[in-house]
């Protein structure tokens, strides 16, 4: 729906208290219009170097995002988001979670995280290496802002939902953990779940029993550990070099 800047307000308030997530920038809209997103409406507080933006690094969308977007003053944005993007873009959308099909690419499951800009990077590489989504267990919410900011609305170019450890999709479960094998001896097959722990307590109990095997990433002895989407990005890496 198209609406003036004068309406935007309303009309952004009314659809923010029902079913819809913020994505916030150039770059989330950007994705999550390349892969299906339901967008009701998105602002501007510059249009005119939005689709300067879209003409350098998204030709492809420039003319939906021309008809899409709605222009606004920088005090609106201001007014109607927490802590504007850089690029001076807001939209919402409805959200779409959804478990991941099984079988093919792994799943990677988050056993209870707890940093908002660590979930969301995970998301990310998840989209961009192919994996076939991301579950997490636990109280935080993948769709929450801060994740899809982090994620730059690639929440829609996967799978994200939450989950229990209990409710976990079948497959062969491979565990990251240092006490583990090292991931480098060891195939990940097809359907596979890739579990990684909590930045502060590592794997709960519940996942561990669950597990089928431990394994490890290469780690300098003397270096305690990664940060978590780059424990996520190596083990990935490890199933990407697998299938060439």
């Amino acid at each position: 729906m198209h609406v003036s800047g004068g309406e935007a307000v309303l009309r952004w308030r009314e659809l923010a208290a029902g079913d819809t997530v913020l994505l916030d920038g150039f770059h989330a809209l950007k994705h999550a219009l390349r892969f299906g997103a339901t967008i009701p409406l998105a602002l501007a507080a510059d249009k005119p170097a939005v689709l300067g933006l879209a003409r350098d690094l998204a030709p492809d969308l420039a003319g939906r995002l021309d008809a899409l977007l709605t222009p606004v003053a920088p005090a609106t944005l201001r007014e109607l988001v927490d802590r504007p993007h850089p690029t001076g873009v807001a939209a919402l959308a409805h959200p779409a979670p959804r478990a991941p099909a099984t079988g093919g690419a792994p799943v990677v499951v988050l056993d209870n995280p707890r940093h908002l800009g660590n979930i969301g990077a995970v998301i990310r590489l998840a989209a961009g290496a192919g994996a076939a989504g991301v579950l997490t267990t636990g109280t935080v919410d993948p769709w929450h802002p801060a994740v899809l900011r982090a994620a730059a609305g690639l929440h829609f170019a996967t799978a994200v939902t939450r989950t229990s450890v209990g409710d976990l999709p079948p497959g062969p479960l491979y565990a990251l953990d240092p006490a583990g094998t090292d991931i480098r001896s060891v195939p990940v097959a097809d359907g596979a779940l890739l579990a990684f722990g909590s930045e502060r307590a590592g794997l709960s109990e519940e996942l561990r029993k669950r597990a089928d095997t431990l394994v490890a990433l290469p780690m300098r002895s003397g270096v305690s550990s990664y940060n978590l989407a780059t424990s996520v990005a190596m083990a990935l890496f490890h199933w990407m070099r697998s299938i060439g």
